[in-house]
């Protein structure tokens, strides 16, 4: 099976097609043309400088090809490239050694051909005039020459110096790059930093959130408990009262069958009260504590601390918050044993039907505390 052609694209194809068309030139026509030459140096010389100029041409287009071997698909693309380059590298040398032979045999042949001249010069009259000429053939020949190598050298000069500011035109494009690069880097640092504050802004803003929610919570069932005690002092107990209302009409109130049901009435009415107290204390109590605890957990740790109403809170006075709650609600629930302390026996008044000096008689032999009369023991509330 024959090998796969490869396949370079247009402009290589293009490329290699001239490089080829100018070898033939080169090796079949100019170098035959220049080996024959035996007219004169001037004849030579424009030979010469035209052999010379394809060959710099052709060297130039085999490094823009060399140049276009990274444009191309495919690593075989490539290496097939690089080797039609290489053979034209060499094909480039040997046709400048046939160069360099066709001149020094063109240059044999003319000097031979002009010493056959000069011989037979000699023998005329004339040798001296012929001899002037070719001596100033040849200095013409020898400052075309000189003038063909100085325009060389310019040229060469003047690509190397569009190399250099080639070469400049990438360092200041790489500066460039170098400079967006380390930008680009500290803009991306103080993005990083940015967004770790702001996690932790968010962060502190959502335990805050936590801690408010459960305050509030703490405060609505404190709430709700204050307004379930009042419902129970106004309602249920004044209902009590308001039913036993026919007691006092009931004779021999001062005592007897009067003065033990209206001190059991009394006594039931405390119970009560002392009961939903103390209910209502535990339940605002273990509600407090809940919130202070969760508060302690929330609140940041490290010495850090949170404003709330105008309060620092941290993590250690937690403590001491449910502390003084629990004392603010031993203050304002109302205590029996407090009030049978505060309380002070009340005389009988006139025209009731008791002694005047002898003091209301108390439900049990122990205890201090009056006799509630139904119906306006609570009227303080």
């Amino acid at each position: 099976m024959p090998p796969i052609p490869p396949t370079f694209d247009p402009s290589a194809l293009a490329s290699i097609a001239a490089i080829e068309q100018r070898q033939h030139d080169l090796s079949e026509f100019q170098i035959p043309r220049l080996r024959n030459c035996k007219d004169s140096l001037t004849v030579q010389q424009q030979y010469a400088a035209e052999l010379r100029d394809d060959l710099d041409a052709l060297a130039q287009a085999v490094e823009a090809l060399e140049e276009s071997v990274e444009d191309q698909h495919g690593e075989k693309a490539r290496r097939d490239l690089r080797g039609v380059v290489e053979g034209f590298r060499a094909t480039l040398t040997s046709l400048r050694k046939d160069f360099r032979s066709a001149l020094l045999t063109s240059k044999r042949a003319i000097d031979t051909n002009n010493a056959s001249k000069r011989e037979e010069l000699l023998r005329s009259s004339v040798m001296k005039e012929k001899q002037t000429s070719s001596e100033k053939t040849a200095e013409d020949a020898l400052t075309k020459a000189n003038n063909d190598i100085t325009d060389a050298l310019r040229r060469t000069m003047g690509v190397m110096q569009g190399e250099l500011e080639r070469s400049v035109l990438s360092v200041q494009m790489l500066e460039s790059s170098t400079a967006t690069l380390t930008s680009t880097n500290a803009m991306h640092d103080m993005l990083t930093g940015l967004l770790g504050t702001s996690k932790q802004l968010i962060t502190a803003l959502e335990k805050s959130d936590w801690l408010d929610r459960l305050l509030i919570l703490a405060a609505l069932a404190f709430f709700v408990v204050v307004v379930l005690f009042i419902l129970k002092q106004r309602i249920v107990d004044r209902g009590v009262r308001i039913a036993f209302w026919w007691t006092r009409f009931v004779p021999g109130l001062g005592g007897g069958a009067g003065k033990g049901l209206s001190g059991a009435l009394s006594k039931a009415e405390e119970g009560l009260r002392t009961k939903s107290a103390s209910g209502a204390a535990a339940v605002v109590s273990s509600a407090v504590t809940a919130a202070a605890s969760v508060a302690s957990s929330v609140l940041p740790k490290s010495g850090s601390a949170v404003m709330l109403d105008g309060t620092v809170l941290s993590g250690k006075p937690s403590g001491s918050l449910s502390g003084s709650l629990g004392q603010l609600l031993q203050d304002i629930t109302y205590s029996p044993s407090d009030a049978s302390m505060a309380s002070t026996p009340t005389p009988t008044p006139a025209g009731s039907g008791l002694d005047s000096d002898a003091e209301v008689p108390t439900s049990g032999g122990s205890d201090s505390r009056p006799t509630e009369v139904p119906g306006v023991s609570h009227d303080e509330l």
